[in-house]
């Protein structure tokens, strides 16, 4: 099978609570799969053990084939997993344009440019940092935010500033976005407009997706695929209109088809 991302038995307990219990996902390339579930399910817990910020107690993760089980963030992002957080960790008092670049840099010791490095940058260095921001540059206006550029981060509408979160994770040369609640805030408008560049962005670049979503209508009409967890166990997977039809889906989260998009 073609997986982008192939987790299985993960499982991490702290002190004595099995957060996560025998986790076990498998999502294919260019796929936009859903992750969902109650308040304190585990969700997030699995995206921090995708990133390298907890490490299981037991299971394997393997991406695009290589296990990142033990690596650091940094490492798991330069395999192509880039993460987006419920909470938005723009750097504000950065330009929209100079957000981007910061993410294409993906050696930490380059962005400790001294003045003199700065000043008398070699010549392969200067057409590196050129091209950096002719690919920012065509990036933002693929996805039509161009005229906002130079607009510092915290100037940005919400639903801009979310959006440049997702543009920062491809930046990084992602090759599958982690999206933690990315429409967390945002209002019916914002939303749709969310899901098509999701869309969007699995299409035109070919990334695979895979989300942690409370909103049911984006979750129900984008996911191709969805798994659902309670209390750090997966109690189902499926098709989006499967998940909607399952009992124990509806008692331990939907609550009533009435949720049904």
């Amino acid at each position: 099978m073609d997986l982008a991302l192939n987790i299985e038995n993960l499982s991490i307990q702290f002190g004595g609570l099995k957060a996560v219990s025998d986790f076990n996902l498998q999502v294919k390339h260019r796929q936009i799969y859903g992750l969902i579930g109650p308040n304190g399910a585990g969700k997030t817990t699995v995206f921090n053990m995708l990133t390298g910020v907890y490490q299981p107690t037991s299971g394997a993760i393997h991406a695009f084939q290589k296990n990142i089980v033990g690596q650091k963030t940094s490492a798991i992002t330069s395999f192509g997993l880039a993460r987006t957080f419920q909470n938005i960790r723009l750097f504000k008092e950065l330009t929209v344009l100079e957000n981007l670049l910061v993410a294409m840099d993906n050696d930490p010791k380059r962005l400790k440019l001294n003045l003199y490095r700065a000043v008398f940058m070699i010549k392969s260095e200067v057409e590196n940092e050129d091209k950096k921001r002719a690919d920012a540059e065509a990036l933002l206006s693929i996805f039509h935010m161009s005229g906002r550029k130079d607009t510092l981060a915290k100037n940005l509408p919400y639903g801009d500033q979310r959006r440049l979160e997702i543009l920062r994770a491809m930046a990084t040369g992602a090759k599958m976005l982690l999206l933690d609640e990315p429409a967390a805030g945002l209002n019916p408008q914002e939303t749709t407009n969310l899901m098509k560049t999701i869309r969007q962005i699995r299409d035109q670049f070919h990334i695979t997706i895979l989300l942690i979503e409370h909103d049911m209508n984006l979750v129900m009409g984008i996911c191709e695929k969805v798994a659902v967890l309670d209390h750090g166990v997966k109690i189902a997977d499926g098709t989006a209109e499967q998940i909607q039809n399952d009992p124990k889906v509806i008692e331990a989260y939907l609550g009533s088809p009435a949720k049904k998009a």
